[in-house]
């Protein structure tokens, strides 16, 4: 007997332009009610990253106007609410493990930020 393998595709969400993003800085997407916070740092590999725009300890969606940087050589965002940092990779909250936000998989192709679902 030879049973199919259930293999989905992962849903592509094309979410902007290179040229609408910022070089070291983030904007803000929306996916249906989702705000996600999208960081071009075209010095790093990769060179775009995405989490929630949703600061959990602000309670507001603010985490695209953060400031980027370099913590003990984690890339984080730094909250423009209460400054605490958001690592870009993992999500973590370097000030508090038990506070994160949601990551996602972004790639920068043809010049189009998408969203890997």
């Amino acid at each position: 007997m030879i049973t199919a393998l259930n293999t989905t595709e992962p849903k592509i969400i094309p979410l902007c332009g290179q040229s609408d993003l910022i070089p070291n800085s983030g904007i803000c997407a929306a996916v249906g009610d989702q705000q996600i916070a999208i960081f071009f740092l075209p010095d790093e590999t990769p060179q775009v990253y995405a989490i929630d725009n949703w600061d959990p300890v602000g309670k507001a969606n603010v985490l695209a106007r953060g400031i980027v940087g370099d913590v003990d050589g984690r890339l984080v965002v730094a909250s423009p609410l209460y400054k605490q940092h958001f690592d870009l990779i993992t999500g973590e909250c370097l000030e508090d493990h038990q506070v994160s936000v949601a990551t996602y998989s972004v790639t920068l192709l043809a010049n189009q930020v998408q969203l890997s679902l």
